[in-house]
């Protein structure tokens, strides 16, 4: 008796390298929403920012508010405001006392966050937020989402380790590891222990804060926060190479800076 048999034709498999093929246009054509919607949680700071005092005409909700008092403990606040008046009087004479900015030494954290008329770039990315200042062409990484190291276990330096995450619209940036011969708060002394906690936040697109709290058992009373207002640079900004190869400026016997004007 004979059987009759059908074989039912199999489709052709696709090979991997075409599935993948086929996977980009459409993967493609999502990108801009995926990476839409990793950002869109979070404000953007990635920008060129100039420093912001507010003054005549601006409104005053943008300006930064006043600092807290500077408290130090006694046997540091003798020899502080002594300083500070051998500065007052120098700048009535019109001239200017020894500081790490004459000898070419960066400023660090926090000073590097508000020097006068050089801007800081933020480049912001999921993982790291780099701050570049101008002025001396200074370095910061802020690791997202990492724990702290103990003080004791980070090797001090100008900027510390600083590690961030987000808290609603703010950037909580916490840093510790600053070595005690980088200038503080208006030239403050302060110890290893010296532990600095930002608060960034855009107040506006064009608008940003950045709370410092300087907090140190050693040298403080009590913590010291004050903010830095930045306004966000024209898009076509470039930010300029600051190297100090050439400097002449030096400090006399009685630490005062002054420039050479020749060659010896």
């Amino acid at each position: 008796m004979a059987v009759c048999s059908t074989t039912v034709p199999r489709r052709p498999r696709r090979s991997a390298n075409r599935m993948q093929k086929s996977l980009i246009p459409r993967l493609l054509l999502l990108a801009p929403a995926l990476l839409a919607a990793q950002t869109a949680t979070h404000p953007d700071l990635t920008g060129i920012w100039g420093i912001y005092r507010g003054g005549p005409g601006s409104d005053p909700k943008l300006a930064p508010p006043p600092p807290s008092p500077l408290v130090l403990k006694p046997e540091y606040a003798k020899p502080y405001e002594a300083k500070r008046a051998r500065e007052s009087a120098a700048a009535q004479r019109g001239e200017q006392l020894a500081n790490n900015s004459a000898l070419c030494v960066p400023y660090g954290v926090p000073a590097m966050m508000s020097v006068a008329i050089y801007p800081v770039e933020f480049i912001q990315t999921p993982r790291q937020v780099t701050i570049i200042s101008e002025a001396f062409s200074e370095v910061r990484r802020v690791y997202m989402d990492r724990p702290q190291w103990k003080i004791e276990d980070v090797a001090p330096g100008f900027y510390g380790r600083s590690v961030g995450h987000w808290d609603g619209d703010t950037l909580i940036v916490d840093t510790v590891g600053i070595k005690p011969s980088v200038s503080g708060y208006r030239g403050m002394p302060h110890s290893p222990q010296m532990h600095v906690t930002e608060r960034i936040r855009m107040l506006t697109q064009d608008i940003l804060h950045d709370q410092i709290t300087i907090e140190d058992p050693v040298v403080l009373e009590k913590p010291l926060t004050y903010t830095v207002g930045n306004k966000r640079m024209p898009p076509d900004y470039e930010m300029v190479e600051f190297v100090c190869d050439n400097n002449r400026e030096y400090i006399d016997e009685n630490g005062i800076v002054r420039l050479k004007l020749h060659d010896k």
